[in-house]
């Protein structure tokens, strides 16, 4: 399982969010479905092959918490931040989007439409 680190280059006030790299059909699918928590510094990492408003829709269905939704284009913009409520059918982006990133409720604040965000792999070592 990849890590990633994401950074709201912005908002440098903004503590960091470390991710899970998902870019695999079966990761995507399960995503974060049946969790029953999530630490404030966690999230996941949904990856697209391009920008995308289908491909980068999701789903609440099967979900426990409500998340904090950012979702990034291919440049490192955030084109869209929505708290997506447990249980509900589907998120579509007002734009396109190639990067989704979903986190606890809290972080929500912490990114803004417009912000520039950096994605760093995590060094093994």
């Amino acid at each position: 399982m990849r890590r990633v680190i994401v950074t709201n280059k912005t908002r440098l006030s903004a503590s960091v969010v470390n991710a899970i790299y998902c870019d695999s059909f079966l990761c995507q699918l399960r995503g974060l479905m049946f969790r029953r928590s999530l630490d404030l510094q966690e999230g996941l990492l949904l990856v697209q092959k391009g920008d995308s408003k289908i491909e980068a829709a999701i789903h609440m269905l099967f979900m426990w918490i409500n998340l904090a939704v950012v979702w990034i284009d291919t440049a490192g913009q955030v084109v869209d931040v929505r708290l997506a409520r447990r249980w509900r059918p589907i998120y579509i982006p007002r734009s396109p989007a190639r990067y989704i990133l979903e986190m606890h409720t809290d972080r929500i604040g912490d990114f803004e439409i417009g912000d520039r965000i950096e994605i760093s792999r995590i060094q093994a070592g």
